[in-house]
């Protein structure tokens, strides 16, 4: 059971030098990855002078997320993982492939990585706001809780699929755009619902800057939870633990 692998870490880990470059690393690809993500949306509200979201902003929205993630994670990956996201850390914590002292410095460096690029992209387009994730009309926080659980879990296992599985082989190649696609497309199918997240750093960052918490807690609830059955899932069904065993227990 991946339970018996979860590790607490040392405090010495919150100062070695590969957690504090992995932390970078992480805060790094989040800025790149919000700056262009929200980016996109705030050039749609720009170019429509604020008009109602259309199809094609859904798609340019979808777009924009899925190339900005398969570069922000990518990048990182020989770093820290490229986990880009801290649900994912924590789907990587539960299956004992990364300590909760080093889970903490990423999630740190996530939000931190969030809130600058929402910082940056307010003073570079002279004040727009970074409009805060929010619920659409008629969806209910249990309607968008479902939706992030379920996003998040597709997130997850494909993560864990491309890039955890100890028996991945070649396909790890190809994990950067994969985890690019299944964002996107989650976003095609949940972001006219609750704007699809998937990612709790990516919702603080604009939370914070606009200062808007409007059911902010559905969006750190929902993928949490989503993470947490991908993990045990693909940990417990499909991860021999003889062949774990045999691996050291360490980042993806």
């Amino acid at each position: 059971m991946p339970i018996s692998r979860i590790a607490v870490g040392t405090a010495s880990e919150a100062s070695n030098p590969d957690a504090l470059r992995a932390a970078l690393a992480e805060f790094i690809s989040m800025l790149i990855f919000v700056f262009a993500g929200e980016g996109a949306g705030m050039a749609f509200n720009k170019l429509t002078d604020d008009g109602s979201t259309t199809p094609a902003g859904l798609v340019a929205a979808a777009l924009a997320h899925a190339f900005a993630l398969f570069v922000a994670v990518s990048v990182g990956a020989n770093i820290s993982g490229g986990h880009v996201n801290p649900a994912v850390t924590f789907g990587a914590f539960l299956g004992g492939h990364i300590t909760l002292l080093r889970s903490i410095l990423y999630w740190i460096a996530q939000c931190l990585g969030s809130v600058v690029a929402c910082l940056l992209l307010k003073f570079s387009t002279g004040g727009q706001e970074t409009s805060a994730f929010s619920l659409s009309s008629g969806v209910s926080v249990w309607n968008a809780l479902v939706f992030e659980i379920v996003m998040t879990f597709g997130l997850v296992y494909t993560v864990y699929a491309t890039a955890v599985d100890p028996k991945k082989g070649n396909i790890v190649i190809v994990a950067p755009i994969a985890i690019g696609f299944i964002v996107g497309a989650n976003i095609l199918a949940g972001g006219a619902f609750d704007g699809a997240s998937m990612n709790p750093a990516v919702s603080f960052g604009p939370a914070v800057v606009s200062w808007t918490w409007d059911s902010h807690w559905v969006y750190w609830l929902g993928p949490f939870v989503g993470s947490a059955i991908a993990a045990v899932v693909y940990e417990v069904i499909f991860i021999s633990p003889i062949t774990h065993a045999e691996l050291p227990t360490a980042d993806y």
